[in-house]
Order: structure tokens, then sequence, then C-alpha cells
């Protein structure tokens, strides 16, 4: 079975005529995709993750209009570039307008950034409504301490002037909390963003179930949460071993994300 899935991938790819590069690409961008299905970091259709082309710095790859995330594949991704041109869409859908917007502005404003995920899950818009945003009261949370942007809302993303204030508003950051809209994380590799976006939304789930306790709520000290956010920055991004570990979950359940 295994080997029918690596000759069925291998047609993929040539069906598209990529890099071996770019195709290693979409297999881990599918795999993301799938991932936050597995753990429920959906809105149906209607929130994208994205990552460079290999070697293209000004295309990237995002999910078509009208797919659910649990039904992306490496072979049904869409390349696009940072002007909004379609350079590949195997399925003939296209690509939402936030799908466009808000990823060209992240890749366009930030070459060191390789991969943009923005989702709008229930405890991130919760917390992103949030005067403080969040809040040092877990280690998740900690993890994010002094490192987090928020872009005020002002409409849905999709003029040139939105895009430059999202770009200003993200400086030099990874995470970002897009106010009364969901979360944004960019990451200099597609494994560490999909870690950077779970943890986050992790942390908000926890903020928001603390919260919902009604009782007094202990916020440990401010030298406290920046040693444990320096300790995460200290992490070796090569020595890396939950992407492995949940790359075997979606084989275990059969998730044929490399189609």
């Amino acid at each position: 079975m295994q080997k029918l899935g690596r000759v069925r991938a291998a047609a993929a790819q040539r069906s598209l005529n990529c890099s071996d590069e770019e195709w290693s690409s979409r297999v881990a961008l599918a795999a993301c995709y799938r991932l936050c299905a597995h753990f429920g970091i959906t809105d149906l259709i209607y929130t994208h993750l994205s990552a460079r082309v290999p070697g293209r710095p000004r295309e990237f790859l995002v999910n078509p209009n009208g797919l659910l995330f649990e039904e992306i594949t490496a072979s049904s991704l869409v390349k696009i570039d940072l002007d909004g041109n379609l350079i590949d869409d195997p399925l003939g859908l296209g690509v939402l307008s936030g799908g466009y917007f808000i990823h060209s502005a992240v890749l366009e404003g930030r070459p060191d950034i390789q991969c943009v995920m923005h989702v709008h899950t229930d405890a991130g818009i919760a917390v992103s409504c949030q005067e403080e945003g969040l809040l040092p009261l877990s280690q998740h949370a900690m993890r994010f301490y002094g490192r987090i942007a928020y872009f005020d809302y002002h409409g849905i993303v999709e003029s040139d002037a939105e895009c430059r204030g999202l770009q200003r508003a993200l400086g030099d950051k990874l995470v970002m909390m897009l106010r009364n809209h969901g979360l944004l994380v960019a990451g200099r590799s597609i494994p560490a963003a999909f870690d950077l976006l779970y943890h986050l939304d992790r942390a908000c789930r926890i903020q928001v179930l603390a919260q919902s306790c009604g009782a007094k709520l202990v916020t440990p000290a401010a030298a406290t949460a920046e040693q444990v956010a320096s300790a995460y920055e200290r992490l070796d991004e090569n020595d890396r071993r939950d992407w492995p570990a949940l790359l075997r979950l979606l084989e275990r359940s059969k998730s044929n994300h490399a189609r």
C-alpha cells in the first residue's frame, strides 16, 4: 500500500512538472492542512496556509477555493505569485481573496519567512477580542511573551493600504493577532510555522478555559515569562522531533496528503 502511495505521488509530481524541492514543500504544506483538520484548527474553506516556492521567492503555494482542509493534497495546491497571477491551478478553482492579500503581504514584507498560516479558531478569535490579548497565564502562552504583534480590525483585508498596515504591524515578529478576527503565524520553515500555530491556539484555548472558571487567576512574574520565551527561542530548529511524529500520525490515519 505504501508503494502504491509513492507511485501515485510520483505521478502527481510529474503532472505538475515541479522540482523535487517544490514537491517536498507541497507535501509538507498539505500535511499541515490535514493536521489542522485533525486538531480542529479550521473554519470550513475560509482560512489559508501558504508556503513560498523554493528557489522562486515571489511565488507561493496556497489552498484552492472550495476545498476543506481535510481534502487538500500536494497536487491540488495552487501556485500564485505576489502580484496575484495564477501560475498553476490544477483544479481550476482559483484562490479566495484572503488567501492572496494577507499571505502575499506577509511574504512580500518578510523575505526571511517561508510559510504563513492564518486561522479563525474560536479561542483565537476570543482572545483577539480581549483588550489585553494573550496573557502569560500558561507555559504555552509565556512562550509568546513580548513576541506578539496586534493588528486592529478594519474590515476584510483586500486593499494595498491594509496590506501595508499589516506589514507594519507584524514588523520583525513571527506571531500576530488580528483583532476581532483570528491568528497569524509566520515561520522560517513549514514545520516551524505549524509548531507556532498549534501552540498559539492551545495557549488561547487555555486562557479562555481559565477565564471561564470565574476563579482568581495566578499570573507569573514578567521575568519568569521572559525566561520561558527566551528558552523556546534557543531550541534547535534542526532537532525538531515533533514533525516526524506528526507525519506518522497522518500515516496511521491513512491521510493521503502526498497525492
